[in-house]
């Protein structure tokens, strides 16, 4: 993966009150700004993707697709905390030339979407014609909606809330136990709590997912369990078939690519999210918002139920509410490209067909007739 790097070498402070003396972000842009600077798509990716949204969501963003670079000047930063170029726990601390490991400090949403307020100063974006985000993206997009209230000309947050719930913290902090309980977890190493996340992924993937999606994609077979169990009090990858097989398979997949210093920061920022924080309230601050606005969910999504995705949409002045059916649950955001890319074009055109209608008619009356 290709990516620029955007470095800011004044003082950033977090929502937590941890000082970093610099930062640097990672992000990728696809397409060119145009002149008058209108097509600009900033899209904020979930919690363990990378800064190119071609890669993890190709069947919206490419030559061809909804996104099309040939249209589109598109950028999407990958998190502060993650390990595809942004800082993270790996990175050096400028103050003590040592690695951050565990002293690194997650960053809530907020904090994020306060990074990147300098990087689109520095990219010259006055206006951003549309901003996408599902779960933890959504949740920046509206933080950053709400911070900058005009920025924004249309938001598509996806199978996202406006508060973390009780519910999606109970996940995440059994996750950081799983990494909390690996022995290795409190050495300095990059290393340290690997198996520990592998078993957080799994976790983490229940709640990605729903019940139809194990029943349809890996059902039971009549194969007795077991039958190579190795004798020492753990399973294999052959003990199980289908659903066992593919927890581990999930979590494995994520150890090759991933870190449990920034698994566990991230979700940290998760939990922390609440747009209503020194705002008054959630309501109050969705009130603020003033992008034309349309909020999707996921009928089966178990993680981010859709009255949340309710919530939000009743709280924005100019905002929608629709709702999308997927095997996938949660992971639907990702997966079900057509039905998204249908709502938010026929969203957009609607809207401009409005603005249209409306400046007609305006000129009809002006016009005396």
């Amino acid at each position: 993966m290709a990516y620029k790097t955007f470095t800011y070498s004044k003082p950033l402070t977090l929502e937590s009150g941890a000082v970093l003396p610099q930062y640097h972000l990672a992000y990728t842009t696809h397409g060119k700004m145009n002149e008058t600077g209108d097509n600009v798509v900033w899209i904020f990716h979930a919690l363990t993707a990378n800064s190119d949204p071609a890669e993890w969501w190709p069947g919206l963003v490419g030559e061809g697709k909804l996104f099309d670079p040939a249209t589109y000047f598109i950028i999407c930063v990958n998190m502060p905390g993650s390990c595809y170029g942004s800082i993270g726990p790996l990175d050096q601390d400028p103050r003590t030339n040592k690695t951050y490991y565990h002293e690194f400090p997650f960053f809530t949403p907020r904090d994020m979407v306060h990074a990147y307020q300098p990087l689109r100063k520095f990219l010259g974006i006055r206006k951003i014609h549309i901003g996408i985000g599902g779960s933890m993206g959504g949740q920046q997009l509206l933080e950053w909606a709400i911070e900058e209230p005009d920025l924004f000309e249309f938001i598509f947050p996806l199978a996202t809330n406006a508060q973390h719930s009780p519910w999606g913290i109970a996940f995440n902090v059994s996750q950081r136990m799983g990494i909390e309980a690996d022995s290795t977890w409190t050495e300095r190493s990059p290393s340290a709590g690997i198996a520990g996340m592998r078993a957080a992924r799994a976790m983490a993937l229940i709640s990605y997912r729903h019940y139809d999606t194990y029943l349809k994609a890996q059902p039971r077979t009549n194969q007795f369990p077991f039958e190579n169990e190795t004798g020492n009090g753990s399973e294999t990858d052959q003990d199980w078939d289908g659903a066992a097989s593919y927890q581990r398979y999930q979590g494995e997949k994520l150890a090759r690519r991933f870190n449990a210093f920034s698994y566990y920061v991230l979700s940290q920022g998760m939990d922390a999210h609440n747009v209503g924080r020194g705002r008054g309230n959630m309501q109050k601050a969705l009130q603020r918002i003033h992008a034309k606005t349309l909020v999707i969910g996921i009928e089966t999504d178990i993680l981010f139920p859709i009255q949340e995705q309710q919530f939000i949409a009743a709280n924005i002045p100019r905002g929608n509410f629709r709702v999308i059916y997927s095997d996938y649950g949660h992971d639907g955001f990702l997966l079900e490209y057509d039905a998204i890319g249908k709502l938010i074009r026929d969203f957009v055109q609607n809207e401009f067909a409005s603005q249209v209608a409306s400046v007609n008619s305006n000129s009809y009356e002006n016009n005396g007739l």
